[in-house]
């Protein structure tokens, strides 16, 4: 019988909740591995999160033991985090669809005159979601690269770096949506067969846009665990593309949840991503029965069989005002003995998923030379409230009373991760709602969490947008993690590439931001007041991004 994991206060969160930098982090007792000798120890963790014998290119069995029968020698990924000179690279993300269902590379001259035009503006590389949903499409073990190969190597070609993203979750709304990827069939017919796989919050509504993370460790997928099947996946991912690892794929970037994010689908991430006037409170996420059942073991544990049936009661409805619930209001029961309980569980169950997945991608691209990532959401909506209700249905256990954020920034340092996250581009300004929502508030106290550990940063625009306003915000927003004595390396991410870029207003607009942002000389100059526009509103004409426009004037 699969053991259930249990996310305890006196396993997780209470090693977590006093953070504080050079800190160990004490592993979960359910994946604690023996004291190993650190080479040896992910050689072990590469097997631990393989479904079958460890394999090399072409499935091939790979013998790493020398004549002595000791390991071969390996290297670590991530050397020690370098001074980036005080500028940040920019990235372009590729539009969803720049490969379809089916596997097919789209508009290849397009793509290829755009990606000219990018490297010409000095852009450092571009970053290519590998969706789960066309990868394996055919198929559990059947993995179908060619598209995003052709991809890599035309980025190749242009001298652009390529970040992937291990993209593990569903985009779109629906089959309706024009850029509609689900998880593969086959998953989603196992979900079918066991509706526990998905998420599910009090009312019994289903989430589909990632596997619950209770039952990261049960064999619910043909006979493998959702963790081996991630596995399985980055490493067809490595084998196929070894060739490219370390000089043109500079990054992988696990996804963790929905959108990518280590969080929990507390409401649909298409209202994370353009909020209502009123954003949602949320809901959580822990009414499957794989979730039930930890929460009840952990409960039984602590002798508080009562707090183990379900989640937290007076916590809705989703759009109302945080003070007329019974648990989010100033002096509800989220900070009662009974509320530190679950958000204890809650958010130690979302650390132990993000813990699994550190450890399986680090012994994976363990000696390869890229860097290693993974992204945090930017719940910002009630940010100014005590309970910070919307963060606490996400999985982030941060209140006026405790910082939620240093857990997972200690939890990235331990395997030496770079922490991404949006909303560079936003200012409280613009955020027109009663929610108390403070984007700003929250940036700051996520990029002092990566500088108190150290850790590599990038940073991502909420909204596609080029206007004046939102790329002022982003090289302010980047200064928060630059100034000062911390060396680590930042970058940016430009989400995402689209046929506005390549206005000749919009072109000039971002030549000039990446001239500013990837300048370390005027990246510091000029942080302070912003772009220097010119005055007269003219722009400067590029062969490359007039080459673009004319394509994509054709289709």
């Amino acid at each position: 019988m699969a053991t259930i994991s249990c996310a305890t206060p006196s396993s997780i969160a209470s090693n977590l909740r006093s953070a504080r930098p050079q800190t160990p982090l004490l592993a979960p007792s359910s994946v604690r591995l023996p004291s190993y000798p650190p080479l040896r120890r992910f050689s072990i963790a590469a097997r631990l999160h393989s479904s079958k014998a460890f394999s090399g290119p072409n499935g091939s069995l790979e013998d790493h033991s020398s004549s002595s029968g000791e390991e071969e020698e390996l290297y670590h990924a991530l050397p020690p985090p370098q001074s980036s000179g005080k500028a940040a690279p920019v990235f372009v993300t590729l539009p969803i669809d720049a490969v379809t269902l089916t596997g097919q590379m789209t508009r290849r001259k397009t793509m290829r005159a755009s990606l000219i035009a990018l490297a010409n503006a000095g852009v450092e590389g571009v970053t290519v979601e590998l969706w789960w949903g066309i990868v394996e499409r055919d198929g559990p073990w059947l993995y179908d690269w060619s598209a995003y190969m052709d991809l890599i190597t035309l980025a190749e070609s242009r001298n652009l770096k390529v970040r992937a993203i291990m993209a593990f979750h569903q985009f779109g709304t629906g089959p309706s949506d024009p850029c509609w990827i689900p998880l593969p069939q086959w998953v989603l017919e196992e979900m079918d067969k066991e509706p526990d796989l998905a998420y599910s919050d009090k009312y019994g509504r289903r989430n589909k846009e990632y596997i619950s993370l209770g039952c990261d460790l049960l064999p619910v997928l043909r006979g493998r665990t959702p963790i081996q099947v991630y596995s399985d996946f980055m490493r067809s991912f490595r084998d196929t593309f070894r060739d490219f690892l370390g000089v043109i794929i500079t990054e992988i970037q696990v996804g963790m949840g929905p959108a990518g994010e280590l969080r929990y689908p507390s409401c649909l991430t298409d209202k994370l991503i353009r909020p209502s006037k009123e954003p949602e409170l949320g809901e959580f996420q822990c009414y499957d029965k794989h979730m039930q059942a930890s929460l009840n073991a952990c409960a039984r544990k602590l002798g508080v069989q009562e707090w183990g049936h379900g989640g937290p009661l007076g916590s809705s409805d989703v759009m109302q005002n945080p003070e007329h619930t019974s648990f989010f209001k100033s002096d509800g029961s989220w900070n009662s003995a009974y509320g530190r309980f679950f958000l204890e569980w809650y958010s130690g169950m979302l650390l132990l998923h993000g813990e699994r997945l550190c450890l399986a991608t680090n012994a994976i691209f363990w000696g390869t030379g890229v860097k290693v990532s993974a992204k945090v959401a930017a719940v910002h909506w009630h940010y100014g409230t005590s309970s910070h209700p919307s963060e606490l249905t996400a999985g982030y256990y941060n209140t006026l009373t405790k910082d939620g954020y240093l857990p997972i920034a200690q939890l990235f340092s331990k395997y030496r991760m770079a922490l991404c996250c949006t909303c560079f581009d936003l200012r409280d300004a613009e955020i027109q709602t009663k929610s108390k929502s403070s984007p700003e508030g929250f940036l700051r106290q996520l990029v002092h969490a990566a500088r108190m550990y150290n850790l590599p940063l990038s940073g991502e625009n909420s909204v596609t947008r080029l206007d004046d306003e939102s790329l002022k915000q982003v090289i302010k927003s980047s200064r928060l993690y630059s100034n000062g004595s911390n060396k680590s390396s930042l970058s940016f991410n430009y989400v995402r590439m689209n046929r506005d870029l390549f206005d000749p207003y919009n072109w000039n607009r971002f030549t000039r931001f990446v001239g500013q942002m990837s300048d370390a000389r005027t990246f510091q100059a000029t942080a302070m007041q912003g772009l220097a526009y010119r005055p007269n509103g003219r722009y400067l004409s590029s062969p490359a991004a007039d080459e673009v426009g004319r394509v994509f004037a054709c289709l």
